[in-house]
């Protein structure tokens, strides 16, 4: 199950169905188990650059930060893939200075973060390659025609 939390901040201008399909998507594309668990926070910049300066030690803010669990409920048995939190300002900035809609960055960010969470990465050149071609398919699958760099 996949669910969103939009920080009180923050009012967000899209549909949360539309960023829930953006994740079933992502879990879909990489056959991960049905009873996984994913968390979604929509915050501001000054959120995100808390969350980096205690987790990254990086004091900046970012668009997206994944944060990987790997824990299994005890209740439910589903397997926690972990929380991936979102800048909306960041997101605003980067669909507009792009010239695309901020809802199709905001589906852009939430496949990178869960990408992140299943393990993909992009600090090494053939990790780069494999997490962007994923990126890519799913991307198109949701009909979205961005051209996203990792």
């Amino acid at each position: 199950m996949v669910t969103i939390q939009v920080k009180r901040s923050v009012h967000l201008p899209v549909e949360k169905s539309i960023l829930l399909r953006a994740a079933q998507m992502t879990l879909d594309f990489t056959n991960t188990t049905k009873n996984s668990d994913v968390s979604i926070v929509v915050g501001n910049d000054a959120f995100l650059q808390r969350l980096n300066l205690k987790y990254r030690n990086v004091d900046s803010t970012t668009d997206v930060l994944s944060f990987p669990s790997g824990e299994i409920d005890p209740d439910t048995q589903a397997y926690y893939l972990g929380d991936i939190v979102i800048s909306l300002t960041r997101a605003q900035e980067q669909s507009s200075s792009e010239g695309h809609a901020l809802v199709d960055e905001l589906q852009l960010l939430v496949v990178h973060g869960t990408l992140h969470l299943l393990g993909y990465d992009h600090m090494e050149t053939a990790d780069k390659v494999k997490m962007q071609a994923a990126q890519d398919v799913i991307l198109q699958k949701l009909g979205l025609k961005l051209t996203s760099i990792l």
